[in-house]
């Protein structure tokens, strides 16, 4: 496995992880699901050089998970807002927090409470079985090959692009 090319792996952990397996980018993400924006807030939150910061806002912008809005035009300058793909990292951000909260916490407690806007609650993410609603642990979830992987857990060798097969469609 090349860390160039995990995108094109059939493994659904290597494609996310070429889309979000850095540091800065996952810094990047629980940023923009704090509601900013702004290059230079980014900037401003994280100490990231420019280089880097640009580089990490353009890959997300590159693979949909983010859009880049133009808010002024002298001079230029643009937003950086969660597409619909990239609100579905939410799950992924939230499950980072709650392994965070549990094992790196000090004696002070949590740095942030979340608060359910429905209920008014403050709560702790979990994750729920999408069929039954009962919680998920790893010794209760048996995985299965899927329609792109063949008896080794390898792509099956054709003419499939990672994304289309993903999607369960041939060429």
């Amino acid at each position: 496995m090349k860390w160039n090319s995990l995108e094109e792996e059939q493994c659904s952990v290597a494609r996310t992880v070429a889309v979000i397996g850095d540091r800065w980018t996952l810094l990047v993400l629980r940023d923009c699901f704090l509601r900013v924006r702004r290059f230079e807030n980014f900037q401003a939150r994280l100490g990231v050089t420019r280089h880097v910061l640009a580089d990490r806002l353009n890959k997300l912008v590159r693979y949909g998970v983010l859009r880049r809005v133009q808010y002024q035009t002298r001079p230029k300058r643009h937003e950086y807002i969660l597409t619909q793909k990239g609100l579905d990292l939410h799950p992924i951000i939230m499950a980072i927090v709650h392994w965070g909260d549990v094992h790196m916490v000090d004696e002070r407690g949590r740095p942030r409470l979340h608060e359910h806007k429905l209920c008014g609650k403050m709560f702790d993410p979990v994750m729920t079985c999408s069929q039954c609603g009962k919680a998920l642990s790893p010794r209760g979830v048996h995985v299965h090959l899927g329609p792109s992987a063949n008896e080794t857990g390898q792509a099956p060798s054709s003419s499939t692009s990672p994304t289309r097969a993903a999607h369960g469609a041939r060429e």
